[in-house]
């Protein structure tokens, strides 16, 4: 309907068909213009000429055995109009409904852009470019498009297609390089589930404990739920930026199970890195919201306490804060009794009282959750905004606390791990680079390399290096790029989705500001799964390293454990776990490990502990 090819075959058969009715050359047909294809193209380009386009039809109609008269050359020069003005019409509505995506695409309000064109018709008709640029402006009014005639296209473009190949080949091997650093081997691996076991027996002995970077921190939690537990316990769960107040019911029996009332208080800037004292305030004015909201105002319950940071226990109930982590600063606590201070805060508002039961950590928490639903469930693993795992260790190995029997709960602390150096060889520009900047620089380094807190800022560390290199966004450094935070982790979880098109990849980045090709799309997308999936086995290292530490002082053969996990990066990722659970089971290959979310490990693990803390006292009274 639009090409040279057939166009002049149209206007023959138009032509036939009229003759045959008798409205053209008397009724008469020659040979020549009963023949396919003998009504060529370029006759369409003469006839309609200005000046001379009816002199040239008297020709070309002679010329195929016609005697025309002046009608007739009138007409025939109609009909070539006719046909060529719709081929224009056509090819210009099709060409604004790819302009029209172009725009739609790129998300703008008025769209400029130039139209590269070759081709005979374009070039050697008098009217056809005027025809296709007229119905693409009328089309669409919101652009601006210019129309470039290419000098041979053709030739000049294959060469210049390769050599943009070539450029887009040594981007691709640049990229490739800077990549590499980011990607362990299986040997790697292995060695990182090394040197973990070394800092674990590091952080465990008596001698090398002070100077350890796995911390190993006794819980004081040597049980896990038997089932037997019930009673009605508050919970507090402080680990970020949002803190929250619980009340859980527990029944046993035929009735077993956990009931939950909960409510979310956002603990300000101001107040996570002002004193401590408006600090633990805060928390007890929201306790005393949720104690009305729940009209329990006068009633003492048991508390168990998530405080999910580095802390020193010499008993259930008293957690020293050894230092704070994501974004806490609150002064005068480090080096304190978390509780004595969170009781002091009770007094000073002199409205309630509580009987702090437990401290404990939100991966022991997880641990114990995950415990009341499998027997098998030793192992507690949070990945989150932070990082940490805790573990069933045997009281023998535990020098730190007298007494051999039994096992006792080890909150590892294991985001310390490579803060002395250890792990210098696998960290790349980009580690250092966010570590730099971090609150904590030097602290928290294997945290760093797997944690959600850090993950997306690891993210645009590369991305800033590719594009001042050249090598993506067309070289050009937005002002939203150079800021720090602006990639959020979900963002890596979003752009990770098997189920998101490149162009929903590209609204994400337009949302943050970046305006990027479809190319761009791409090579962000493999920069997140790079990072994501080297998280994801450094964290599968370091489980792999627990589980065979586990194994290793049962004497066993073969071990089949559980592990309670919990954290937004493991839950809402979409790879995350899959290559987590595939790292544990090539490094550990004697070990069956069996990896259960947590439904609300750090507020119900409290209470459970909680629970089971008060099952042990009321027995030992008895």
């Amino acid at each position: 309907m639009i090409s040279g090819m057939y166009m002049g075959e149209l206007v023959r058969l138009i032509l036939v068909k009229m003759a045959k009715e008798g409205l053209l050359f008397r009724g008469k047909l020659s040979s020549d213009l009963r023949t396919t294809g003998h009504f060529e193209t370029r006759f369409v380009s003469a006839i309609e000429k200005e000046k001379e386009g009816l002199q040239k039809a008297h020709e070309i109609l002679t010329k195929l055995g016609l005697e025309p008269s002046h009608e007739d050359c009138l007409a025939t020069h109609r009909i070539c109009q006719i046909v060529s003005t719709r081929s224009a019409n056509l090819c210009g509505a099709t060409l604004a409904a790819v302009l029209r995506r172009i725009k739609e695409n790129k998300g703008v309000d008025r769209l400029r852009s130039t139209v590269g064109v070759d081709g005979s018709v374009y070039k050697k008709h008098p009217h056809f470019a005027r025809r296709l640029h007229k119905t693409v402006r009328k089309l669409l009014p919101d652009c601006e498009i210019r129309f470039v005639r290419s000098e041979d296209g053709s030739g000049k473009g294959a060469a210049m297609v390769t050599a943009v190949a070539y450029r887009l080949a040594a981007q691709h091997k640049a990229r490739q390089r800077i990549l590499e650093a980011l990607k362990l081997s299986h040997e790697q691996l292995l060695e990182v589930k090394q040197r973990m076991r070394v800092e674990m027996e590091k952080g465990l002995g008596k001698e090398t404990h002070a100077k350890a970077t796995v911390k190993m921190l006794p819980t004081y939690v040597c049980s896990t739920p038997d089932g037997t537990e019930k009673g009605d316990f508050l919970a507090l769960d402080l680990g970020g930026t949002n803190f929250r107040v619980l009340l859980v019911r527990v029944r046993n029996g035929m009735r077993r199970g956990v009931e939950m009332h909960n409510k979310i208080y956002s603990i300000p800037l101001e107040v996570m890195q002002g004193t401590g004292e408006e600090l633990f305030d805060h928390i007890v004015h929201c306790i005393s919201d949720f104690l009305e909201y729940m009209g329990m105002k006068g009633v003492s319950l048991p508390l168990g306490f998530t405080f999910s940071f580095p802390c020193h226990q010499t008993n259930l109930d008293e957690g020293i804060l050894l230092k704070w982590t994501k974004g806490f600063k609150a002064t005068g606590c480090e080096g304190e009794d978390v509780v004595g201070l969170l009781k002091e805060a009770i007094h000073r508002r002199e409205e309630f009282d509580l009987d702090v039961v437990a401290v404990v950590n939100d991966t022991v928490g997880t641990m114990m959750t995950c415990g009341y639903e499998d027997p098998y469930c030793e192992v507690g693993l949070i990945v989150g905004t932070g990082s940490n795992a805790c573990y069933m260790e045997e009281m023998r190995n535990v020098e730190l606390v007298e007494g051999d029997e039994g096992r006792m709960c080890i909150n590892m602390e294991w985001g310390a791990f490579g803060d002395n150096g250890c792990l210098d060889d696998i960290q790349t520009e980009f580690d250092l680079a966010v570590d730099e900047l971090s609150l904590n620089p030097g602290k928290q380094r294997f945290e760093k390399m797997i944690s959600g807190m850090y993950l997306g800022e690891i993210v645009r560390n590369i991305l800033m290096d590719f594009t001042k290199r050249g090598l993506l966004f067309r070289g050009r450094i937005s002002e939203r790029l150079k800021t720090r935070g602006i990639f959020e982790t979900k963002f890596l979880s979003q752009i990770e989705s098997d189920c998101l098109a490149l162009l929903q990849v590209r609204s994400i980045l337009q949302h943050l500001g970046l305006e990027s090709t479809c190319d761009d799309s791409i090579i962000v997308k493999e920069v997140c799964a790079v990072v994501a999936r080297r998280a994801a086995q450094l964290c599968g290292a370091g489980m792999a390293a627990v589980v065979d530490k586990i194994r290793e002082n049962r004497g066993l053969e073969f071990l089949k454990v559980t592990v309670g996990v919990d954290g937004t990066l493991y839950k809402l990722h979409p790879h995350f776990s899959t290559v987590m659970q595939d790292t544990v089971r090539q490094l550990s290959p004697q070990c069956e490990v069996t990896f259960l979310q947590s439904e609300d490990g750090s507020g119900k693990g409290a209470a459970l502990i909680t629970a089971v803390a008060c099952r042990i006292r009321e027995a030992g009274q008895r």
